[in-house]
């Protein structure tokens, strides 16, 4: 979630969105949200993987379990703003563990911002074609749903946007997600791995470019914080007069040292949801993964995404004119919490989020952008091999992050 350092408290009271620690099963989510709005609920052969997805929230998948009806639901939900049923300004966060965005959020050539305004929260404006819009069904089996909707948007500049927006969510198997990075994952586990597949197409007929503004795919993921939570993000070592700072945490203010620690190649940052703060990796450092693990509920999460080994453009959303509007993050990570001392916050989650490269398109040319979600859970044991395998640390290393500072 990027939100300008200049948000003011009335956002987060406006909305309502105070919800707790969240531990209902998977059943009782998607019981809750079939009280407001229809859902497709995707799932495997056997049942135990599945996935909770809402066409009227852009094909957003709300959330998902390895464990059947009655396991552990890993989207974090926001269940004030659902109940409250009424639209809000600037933003709608409804929650859900795999959502569908469009960047830059800030800058010239910002799609939230309309030409000329000013850059505050009074005139911030999340798009309805990436916030309320509905997306319509073209396909559907029993573990797979496919959305399409055409968008209209304008960015900051004044450069109109005609996109045609596709998004498949699909249930995979856990080994074949890790299959490209030969990881095995261990019998016992219980598990649910899905991506979402998300296609733009330039459908009006000027090429989009540099100069004007480019848009990228944004896919973000919430989850539901604890105090035992810790997101890592492994990166690409190497000296800082090549590759640049290791990590970006300039976008709410530093991240005190007991909230992020830098040490031997992996980057761990809390996500208790006590402290709203922001992280984010460059492509010179950034891996096409990274993960988070919560102790309380031993959940191993993954999370892999597509990006091209050529790429080096990314839009960037600092809330300001930017004189590089094209040196933004590949890898996001957001943790939520009260915007000043004592004031409401959106809820108890965490963003793990990754984005496409800007987009150059031709009129009908088309780039997609694939992000993979993996939750493990079970014997610590085995997720100690899987977490040393995937993100190069062992669990205990990622428990005791903090403890010395």
């Amino acid at each position: 979630m990027t939100v300008s350092p200049l948000l003011r408290p009335t956002l987060w009271a406006a909305a309502m969105l105070t919800s707790q620690l969240h531990a209902a099963t998977f059943a009782d989510d998607v019981a809750f949200l079939k009280q407001h709005t229809p859902v497709v609920v995707l799932q495997d052969s056997a049942g135990q993987a599945q996935v909770a997805v809402v066409p009227a929230w852009q094909g957003r998948v709300m959330t998902s379990t390895g464990g059947g009806g009655s396991g552990a639901s890993h989207g974090w939900i926001n269940r004030d703003l659902i109940i409250a049923g009424k639209v809000q300004p600037h933003i709608n966060v409804f929650g859900g563990e795999d959502r569908f965005w469009l960047g830059p959020e800030g800058g010239q050539f910002s799609i939230f911002f309309a030409p000329g305004a000013k850059f505050d929260l009074e005139h911030w404006q999340t798009p309805a074609a990436i916030d309320t819009d509905p997306y319509a069904i073209v396909s559907q089996t029993a573990d797979r749903v496919v959305f399409r909707r055409d968008l209209a948007l304008t960015n900051y500049s004044g450069t109109r946007f005609q996109v045609e927006a596709t998004r498949e969510v699909r249930l995979v198997t856990p080994a074949a997600a890790l299959a490209s990075r030969r990881l095995t994952v261990p019998a016992g586990l219980r598990t649910v791995a899905f991506e979402s597949v998300n296609t733009i197409r330039n459908t009006g007929r000027d090429p989009w470019r540099k100069d004007s503004g480019l848009l990228s795919i944004w896919i973000l993921g919430m989850f539901n914080a604890s105090p035992a939570a810790t997101v890592v993000v492994p990166y690409r070592a190497g000296p800082e007069a090549t590759l640049g700072p290791v990590v970006n945490d300039s976008y709410f203010g530093k991240v005190p040292a007991d909230r992020l620690v830098v040490k031997d190649g992996v980057v761990y940052f809390r996500a208790d949801s006590n402290y709203r703060s922001k992280i984010g990796f460059s492509p010179r450092r950034a891996e096409s993964w990274l993960g988070s693990y919560d102790a309380t509920g031993k959940t191993l999460t993954l999370v892999q995404f597509t990006r091209p080994a050529d790429a080096r453009d990314y839009v960037n959303s600092m809330w300001e004119l930017q004189k590089e509007p094209f040196a933004g993050d590949v890898i996001n990570s957001y943790n939520d919490g009260p915007p000043q001392p004592g004031a409401a916050q959106m809820g108890k989650f965490f963003e793990l989020e990754s984005s496409s490269p800007a987009l150059a398109l031709a009129p009908g040319a088309s780039a997609t952008h694939t992000h993979t979600t993996i939750h493990f859970q079970g014997n610590e044991a085995d997720l100690d091999a899987l977490s040393r395998a995937a993100l190069g640390v062992s669990l205990k290393q990622i428990t005791s992050a903090f403890r010395t500072n």
